[in-house]
């Protein structure tokens, strides 16, 4: 079991584990589960002056940084560096992070596009397995804003 696996267990939501093909990108992790790339999320590590923050979007979409700023009340926040993603997202790998921010004691913004979902798709840590699961059970528990963050 993974660190993602591992932490979903033990907060009790229900998910399926997909194996596939590596996906370095959301749209390659769409075809490799096949599912649309809106359902997959994309999970962006981003600093700022109180720490790290978590900013998930469907894959199929970019943020708007600006917008991302605005939410976490932080003009200088900006994306992880891949040095910072070693250091501060240990048992993932650099672009396989998962929306978890109990996992990293950090806050989550999500897109309202998100929530709209029935079920959703993201890296479990690993650029060869994903989780599928509804993101009402994903996000229960962690501390999320949902608020808008796409172009």
């Amino acid at each position: 079991m993974s660190v993602v696996t591992e932490h979903l267990v033990k907060k009790r939501v229900p998910f399926g584990l997909v194996s596939h093909d590596e996906s370095m990108t959301a749209a390659e992790e769409s075809r490799a589960v096949g599912v649309l790339p809106d359902h997959v999320l994309k999970t962006l590590v981003v600093h700022t002056a109180s720490g790290l923050a978590l900013v998930v979007l469907p894959g199929s979409r970019r943020a708007n940084l600006k917008l991302v700023r605005e939410a976490l009340g932080d003009k200088h926040a900006r994306l992880a560096t891949e040095e910072e993603l070693v250091r501060d997202c240990p048992g993932c790998e650099i672009g396989a992070v998962p929306p978890l921010g109990s996992l990293f004691d950090a806050p989550v913004l999500v897109d309202p596009e998100v929530m709209a979902l029935e079920s959703v798709v993201f890296a479990a840590g690993s650029h060869k397995q994903s989780v599928r699961a509804g993101p009402e059970d994903v996000f229960r528990g962690e501390r999320v804003e949902i608020v808008p963050l796409v172009q």
